[in-house]
């Protein structure tokens, strides 16, 4: 079957190539058909060598559903010919972490989908712990509606958990890319009372304000954004502030607009150190939270969707074959055409 690749061997250190279809290894696996899978920025940061724990030689991708095709003697949830959309994380449900909701931190699992183990940029993958990886798909949800289920929509809703929304709360997003403009709708959903979209892209402050996920559509190159946002919050700053640009202009600016006794969730990614100016900040009393995606609420969200209440379809601006995926791997790479995300059909 073909799969993309992480090899640094390989020139840029991926490429298409033909690997063995997967095997049953334990009893709670499943074998998935891959309908539609994404690229995710965590592939990037594989890809550039950032992320020391993954594997040379592993199938890229986490973001993904499709049509299970074998189950392990263990699985007792699904069957064949079940449409799934998929968990990026890998979680046992048993642990001290998993009780507690906190599969982030499975002792047995983690990020290991596209990472430690083969992961779905191909057209079969091999599922571990299958009952808690996958989510049945009603039939009013499409492959479509639920492709960043598991992913970006879920660190979207995380971000905006981690900020305990009340009515009357005052919601800042710093970047309005797939997690940013995902925390929007999922701040919506819990019930903000307005919603700061915030980037240096005006197209995609432009795409947020058409889908009226948003309120207030800020560019930091054009205002002094610390006025601008006390300016619409009776001169206090946001109640609540949600960081997804992961950059250190981004998080700097997530503790400067935020009132005091604020909340600041970071679902960001950095590639170096951030640090809090803690004398500056003494008797701000922020919270501050942080840490990447406990994806625990998948059935939560596919039921928003279908619902209607969220819809995540507007997010794929470009769709590729599986064999034309090097092509979008460079255009995801650089942006280009205003690329948003990438649906890949394999």
């Amino acid at each position: 079957m073909k799969a993309l690749v992480y090899n640094t061997e390989f020139e840029n250190n991926y490429k298409l190539t033909e690997k063995d279809k997967p095997k049953i290894q334990n009893p709670n696996d499943a074998i998935l058909k891959v309908t539609l899978s994404s690229i995710c920025t965590s592939d990037l940061h594989i890809i550039h060598g950032q992320v020391p724990r993954a594997n040379n030689g592993i199938i890229l991708g986490h973001e993904y559903v499709g049509e299970i095709v074998e189950v392990g003697s263990g699985v007792k949830n699904l069957k064949v010919g079940d449409r799934v959309s998929a968990n990026c994380e890998t979680f046992c449900g048993e642990c001290y972490y998993c009780k507690r909701g906190y599969i982030n931190n499975c002792e047995r699992g983690g990020w290991e989908i596209g990472c430690r183990i083969d992961g779905c940029q191909t057209e079969f993958v091999r599922v571990p712990y299958a009952d808690n990886a996958l989510n049945k798909l009603p039939d009013n949800v499409s492959d479509l509606n639920a492709l960043f289920v598991g992913d970006v929509l879920a660190t979207g809703y995380f971000g905006a958990e981690m900020c305990e929304i009340d009515s009357c709360d005052v919601v800042a997003v710093i970047g309005s890319g797939p997690v940013g403009m995902c925390a929007m709708m999922c701040a919506r959903v819990m019930g903000a009372n307005k919603i700061i979209a915030i980037d240096i892209d005006n197209k995609r402050l432009e795409l947020a304000k058409k889908q009226g996920i948003a309120d207030y559509f800020l560019n930091p190159i054009e205002c002094d954004i610390e006025q601008e946002v006390k300016a619409l919050t009776n001169l206090r700053g946001a109640d609540k502030v949600i960081e997804a640009g992961g950059t250190k202009e981004t998080f700097k600016m997530s503790y400067e607009i935020a009132r005091a006794n604020a909340i600041v969730a970071v679902v960001a990614l950095y590639e170096e150190d951030m640090v809090l100016p803690l004398p500056k900040m003494y008797g701000k009393n922020l919270t501050f939270k942080t840490g990447g995606i406990d994806a625990i609420h998948s059935e939560e969200l596919i039921k928003l969707i279908s619902e209607g209440k969220i819809n995540t379809d507007f997010l794929v601006t470009h769709k590729f074959k599986l064999k034309n995926i090097m092509q979008a791997y460079e255009l995801f790479q650089t942006k280009g055409d205003n690329c948003i995300k990438i649906a890949i059909e394999s």
